[in-house]
């Protein structure tokens, strides 16, 4: 794409599916977006254990409601931006004014530092409840590749995120 603004060709070009999808940014959202999933999905799915002698259940990050909904909702949050992002690149070609490519372009930018600032404390925080978390809690194991998958994605998408903010259109 020669001769574009902020990384795009020519703005009222076609669309083009193809080159949409070969483009670093966009394959590192959409990682992006599949890490959000599987850490939110790992957590909603197998993040909350019940004992016979409790009538609730309880997080698997060290009984501690906190983590299971920080993960969940930095998750969920992370997936729907990325779609929204997706949406602007597809979209990203049609803009013919330089400040507004520019505007998108900046906002991508923060967005993801801001996203990889947020992946990397829930990164920490699910690690650290992960840690002290009690093996009497969880007797038969439980959840525990959920977990431990969860903490993992939430790790990688660190670098997903942040790899974003030096590949932006």
């Amino acid at each position: 794409m020669e001769g574009g603004a902020y990384g795009a060709g020519k703005a009222g070009g076609a669309f083009d599916p193809y080159t949409l999808v070969r483009q670093p940014h966009t394959i590192l959202r959409v990682v992006s977006w599949l890490f959000s999933i599987v850490v939110f999905g790992s957590i909603v799915n197998e993040g909350y254990l019940n004992s016979a002698s409790e009538e609730e259940e309880f997080c698997i990050y060290n009984r501690n409601p906190n983590a299971c909904s920080y993960g969940v909702t930095v998750g969920v949050l992370a997936f729907l931006t990325c779609l929204l992002y997706l949406a602007l690149d597809v979209y990203f070609p049609q803009i013919s004014s330089v400040k507004d490519r520019k505007k998108a372009v900046l906002s991508d930018i923060g967005v993801s530092a801001f996203w990889a600032f947020l992946w990397f404390v829930g990164f920490c925080f699910l690690a650290n409840q992960w840690q002290v978390s009690k093996p009497k809690d969880n007797p038969l194991n439980e959840g525990t590749d959920a977990a431990r998958a969860a903490i993992a994605f939430s790790f990688f998408s660190i670098f997903t995120w942040r790899s974003r903010v030096t590949s932006a259109p």
